[in-house]
C-alpha cells in the first residue's frame, strides 16, 4: 500500500458532522477507486464505491475532487456514506444501540474497477451516535418507558419528546444526536417495547401527558414547556398532544398527516376515531414494493372529517418538513389542511418546507435514503420514494431547520451554525 487516507478533524465523530477525507501519496491523475463498507447490528453488509482522479499533486480531496461514475456522482464529499446500499435487498440502515458506532472500512483501489483493483491503502473511520459527553437514561417513570438524552453541563436544558412511527419500538438514534446539539431529549416509545401495548388499536393520550409531566419535572429540562418532534405516525401523535396537552410550545412534524391515523385516539372521554384506508387501493411498483399512497380516506370529506385533529387549540408554532415525493401518503396535502385550517381560526400560519424529491423517511443527515424496506410490523416491502442524491441534501438541510426552529421558540437563539459540507 502506498497511498495514505486521512481523515479531517481526525478522531471521533457524531453520526450527523461532515468529515474531509483526503488521499495523499497516488501518482499525479491517477485512476482510483474510493470504496466504502460498513455492517450494521444485523450483520448485514452496506456497500458504496465512486471512481476519482488524483490532482497534479497526487492528491485526492473529496471536497475538490467529483465522483467521476460509481454509487454517485459529482462534488459530494460524503456521498461514500449517504449512498451506502445494502447487499440484502430492501435492508435499512439505523441505529438500535446508540451507545456503540458504526465503522466505516474506507479502501482505495487502483484503477476504476471497484472489485478488481489493486489496494492502495485504507482505514476504518467510527461514527458515533452518542455525541461527547451526551448521558443516556433508560426511564422506566410510572407507564413511561423511554430514553432520556441530556448534554454536558449542568443545564438546565430546552426539553424535546421524540416520536417515531408505526413501526414501534424505541428509536434513539435521532434523539441521540439532537442532544449534542444543546437539547434534553427523551426518545418515547408508545408501542411494540418492554410491556407497552403491541398494536395501535387504541391509543390514550394520558400515556404522553405522563411523559410531558415527567420532563417538565426533571430539573435538566429548561421550563415551563418542552417541544414534539414527530415522524410520521409520530406526527399525528405530536399534532394531537400540541393541542390537548398543556406544557407544549413548539412542534415539528416529519412527513405527517394532520388527521389521527391507525388507530382511535382517547384522552379523558373524548375518542378522535381513526382516518381509516382502503387496503384494496394500494398499488405494486414495478419492482413488486407496495405503495400506499392512495389508500388513505380523505380527512376533509364526510365522514372522516371527524377524524381532524383540532390543532388550532395548540399553543406555540409549528414546522412541517415536507417530502415532496413521499409515497406513504400525501404529507404535503396534509400540511396545507394544517395552514388552511391554523389561518381560518385566526392563528399564524405555520412554517412548511418542502423539498423536491424527498421520500418518507426523512433521518439526521448522512443516513441513507430509505427508499424502500421491509416494514417492522406489516413484514412486507413498503415503498417511501425519494431520489438518493436530493433525499441526502433535503436530511442535511431539515436537520439544521429543525435545531434553529427549536432553538429559536424553546431556547430564544436565532440561528444554527450550518454544515460546511
Amino acid at each position: 500500500m502506498a497511498a495514505t487516507v486521512t481523515l479531517e478533524p481526525a478522531g471521533r465523530c457524531s453520526w450527523d458532522e461532515p468529515v474531509r477525507v483526503v488521499v495523499r501519496g497516488l501518482d499525479p491523475g491517477q485512476q482510483v477507486t474510493l470504496r466504502a463498507s460498513l455492517r450494521d447490528e444485523k450483520g448485514t453488509l452496506f456497500r458504496a464505491h465512486a471512481q476519482y482522479c488524483a490532482d497534479a499533486g497526487g492528491e485526492l480531496d473529496l471536497t475538490r475532487a467529483p465522483a467521476l461514475g460509481g454509487s454517485f456522482t459529482g462534488l459530494e464529499p460524503m456521498g461514500f456514506i449517504w449512498a451506502l446500499e445494502s447487499e440484502e435487498p430492501h435492508a435499512r440502515l439505523v441505529k438500535r444501540n446508540v451507545q456503540t458506532p458504526y465503522a466505516v472500512e474506507l479502501e482505495v483501489l487502483d484503477g476504476h474497477d471497484p472489485e478488481a483493483g489493486r489496494l492502495l491503502g485504507r482505514t476504518v473511520h467510527e461514527r458515533h451516535f452518542l455525541p461527547p459527553g451526551v448521558r443516556r437514561e433508560p426511564v422506566r417513570a410510572g407507564r413511561v418507558r423511554a430514553a432520556l438524552f441530556l448534554p454536558p453541563g449542568a443545564g438546565p436544558f430546552p426539553g424535546i419528546i421524540d416520536l417515531f412511527g408505526s413501526g414501534g419500538g424505541l428509536c434513539e438514534y435521532r434523539a441521540s444526536l439532537l442532544a449534542g446539539h444543546g437539547f434534553a431529549v427523551l426518545a418515547l416509545a408508545y408501542f411494540r417495547f418492554e410491556d407497552l401495548p403491541e398494536s395501535m388499536n387504541e391509543i390514550h393520550l394520558e400515556y404522553f401527558e405522563e411523559a410531558v409531566g415527567f420532563m417538565l419535572q426533571n430539573p435538566k429540562v429548561k421550563g415551563p414547556s418542552v417541544g414534539l418532534l414527530g415522524f410520521s405516525k409520530g406526527g399525528d401523535l405530536c399534532l394531537s398532544m400540541a393541542s390537548f396537552l398543556k406544557g407544549i410550545t413548539a412542534t415539528v412534524l416529519i412527513n405527517a398527516c394532520v388527521a389521527n391515523t391507525m388507530g382511535a385516539l382517547h384522552y379523558k372521554d373524548m375518542i378522535i376515531p381513526d382516518l381509516g384506508s382502503d387496503l384494496k387501493k394500494h398499488t405494486i411498483t414495478e419492482s413488486g414494493l407496495l405503495d400506499f399512497m392512495d389508500i388513505w380516506n380523505n380527512p376533509l370529506e364526510e365522514p372522516y372529517h371527524q377524524s381532524l385533529i383540532p390543532l388550532e387549540k395548540a399553543q406555540g408554532p409549528f414546522l412541517f418538513i415536507v417530502g415532496m415525493d413521499d409515497r406513504s401518503w400525501r404529507s404535503d396535502f396534509y400540511a396545507h389542511i394544517a395552514s388552511e385550517r391554523l389561518q381560518a381560526h385566526g392563528k399564524d400560519r405555520p412554517q412548511i418546507i418542502c423539498y423536491p424529491g424527498t421520500g418518507h423517511c426523512i433521518d439526521p443527515p448522512y443516513f441513507p435514503p430509505s427508499r424502500a424496506s421491509v416494514h417492522a410490523v406489516l413484514g412486507l416491502p413498503v415503498f417511501y420514494g425519494g431520489e438518493p442524491k436530493a433525499h441526502s441534501r433535503a436530511q442535511i438541510d431539515a436537520w439544521q431547520q429543525i435545531q434553529t426552529f427549536f432553538h429559536k421558540h424553546l431556547n430564544g437563539k436565532k440561528s444554527v451554525k450550518p454544515s460546511k459540507m
